[in-house]
């Protein structure tokens, strides 16, 4: 089992590989997006996040998927032009996945177990699920789709305040 987040690759939204290991040190803010939910405004929340954080080390990564009412059913290309045209989404946006079920890209298997959700479960129940990832690579806290960006401002500032492990 993968010991922290830094154990995994994902692919920019442009299908270039990232290995997360490059964030390490960083606070990161994972969020499973689509581009047609009642939850999309969330991207602007996101995004003032990222603008007010990033010098501080917070990174925001967005992974969309398509497997909640087929929300993001447009290509990885489509994706990425919504959400800077219509959000002004600086933060890396990453190509779409499953975050569920027996295809659930290996991040999200890890993440889920790390920090199951209410009652102990273990399934992402809908879009706009986040995970707040301290510097040390290490899963803090996970957040309900309802729970807005602004609303996790202070965990996302304890985070920050936080030795960079070394």
């Amino acid at each position: 089992m993968p010991d922290s987040i830094y154990d995994f690759e994902a692919r920019r939204i442009d299908g270039q590989p990232v290995h997360l290991s490059d964030y390490r040190g960083k606070v990161l803010l994972i969020v499973n997006t689509a581009s047609q939910c009642g939850f999309t405004p969330q991207f602007e929340g996101l995004e003032a996040l990222h603008r007010k954080y990033a010098g501080q080390g917070l990174v925001v990564l967005g992974f969309p998927s398509n497997q909640f009412g087929s929300q993001d059913p447009g290509s990885n290309e489509e994706i990425g032009a919504f959400c800077t045209t219509n959000y002004g989404v600086s933060f890396p946006m990453m190509e779409k996945i499953e975050v569920k079920g027996p295809g659930a890209a290996p991040l999200y298997q890890w993440l889920v177990k790390e920090k199951p959700g209410l009652l102990g479960s273990t399934a992402i129940k809908w879009n706009f699920t986040k995970f707040l990832i301290g510097r040390d690579g290490r899963v803090i806290a996970r957040y309900a789709p309802i729970d807005k960006p602004a609303s996790l401002e202070a965990d996302i500032e304890k985070a920050l305040a936080a030795p960079v492990a070394a």
